[in-house]
């Protein structure tokens, strides 16, 4: 699948009520494994426009498809890309969520395999491309736990012999006004001059709002006589959302421990429903989540489309990494290209 607009048609377009770019002109990205857009729409804020973005997920790209239809998006392997093509590119930042990869004592089965075939061909794009900067998010394991400190020193000899910098984080979306305690591994790699100029964002120091004061008035939309009781139970962040895999399973909120923490916010994790509860919902009982309500716990704009079911738009939103905090990492990114171009 490939939506291609013409050159001249190609603005950067932003849903009613989302936030200005933060800067003055806008720099260029290719991101893959692009999923539901979520970090492209971060990054889009932060000022970069993407050229391409890559999915192998046809629901994926009609979701990137159906809310920015002038961004030029190819539903194909990362592996698959033409490699001709891709070296004639000019692209400030190649950026990606990669799918959470094991650590090679914990490979089991050839679909475990899989995410770290995705690791390496990401990074034979870094060398073929050679963008000024790139920005890969992953599980906070490959940042720092121990068993992925083997993959952590290789990747950084690789990029290091490709003349750029590594900068190892673990962010925490809450720290930046997402509603839920969601921490990602972050690598972000820069050419000099522009790794001198870069440092990770600073949390914004203000409280993330809860989950009851976020969801209060949709669940209150139908008739539910239990909304205010619930919100004013449900005063805490939300526990990471879990996207599950793509090959196994339905639409829950996660294993076993992830949906007892649902439970001690009064939400069954068991499912996700159709639409609010109405006023025929008990008042005292756990409602479940739709995906829109999910939408919102990722600070996922309410006019972003999802494609597909809703198993299959809850996985989007499951894997998606929060606008906010990619916002704030694209931010810091364009801060340090744009302070080496200026000097």
């Amino acid at each position: 699948m490939s939506v291609q607009v013409p050159a001249q048609a190609r603005s950067t377009a932003r849903l009613a009520g989302e936030p200005p770019l933060k800067t003055p002109s806008l720099l260029s990205s290719l991101e893959i494994c692009a999923g539901s857009g979520a970090q492209a729409l971060g990054l889009e804020r932060a000022g970069f426009e993407p050229i391409l973005l890559v999915d192998s997920n046809p629901k994926a790209c009609s979701t990137l498809s159906l809310n920015r239809p002038q961004w030029e998006v190819h539903c194909i392997d990362i592996r698959d890309l033409d490699p001709r093509r891709l070296m004639a590119l000019q692209v400030d930042l190649l950026s990606g969520g990669l799918p959470r990869i094991k650590s090679a004592a914990a490979v089991r089965r050839t679909d475990d395999e899989e995410p770290r075939k995705v690791l390496e061909a990401a990074f034979r794009l870094v060398t073929l491309i050679r963008p000024k900067a790139v920005l890969l998010e992953n599980l906070p394991e490959l940042v720092t736990g121990p068993d992925f400190a083997a993959d952590r020193s290789r990747i950084e000899t690789g990029l290091a012999q490709a003349g750029y910098r590594s900068n190892w984080a673990v962010l925490d979306a809450a720290d930046f006004g997402v509603p839920q305690h969601r921490k990602s591994g972050f690598l972000v790699a820069l050419l000099e001059p522009f790794s001198s100029g870069f440092c990770w964002p600073e949390p914004t120091g203000m409280p993330a709002p809860t989950v009851g004061h976020v969801l209060k008035a949709s669940m209150a939309s139908h008739g539910w006589p239990g909304a205010d009781a619930w919100a004013a139970q449900a005063d805490r962040l939300a526990p990471a959302l879990v996207g599950g895999s793509e090959n196994r399973g339905g639409a829950d909120l996660g294993p076993t421990g992830s949906k007892r923490a649902w439970a001690a916010l009064g939400v069954n994790g068991n499912s996700l429903a159709d639409a609010p509860p109405d006023a025929d919902f008990p008042a005292d009982a756990h409602p479940k989540l739709t995906v829109r309500q999910a939408a919102m716990i990722q600070a996922i704009p309410d006019g972003w489309q999802l494609a597909g079911g809703k198993t299959a738009e809850y996985r989007q939103v499951g894997h998606a990494l929060p606008p906010p905090l990619a916002q704030a990492v694209g931010l810091a990114i364009a801060r340090a290209l744009k302070v080496a171009e200026s000097v």
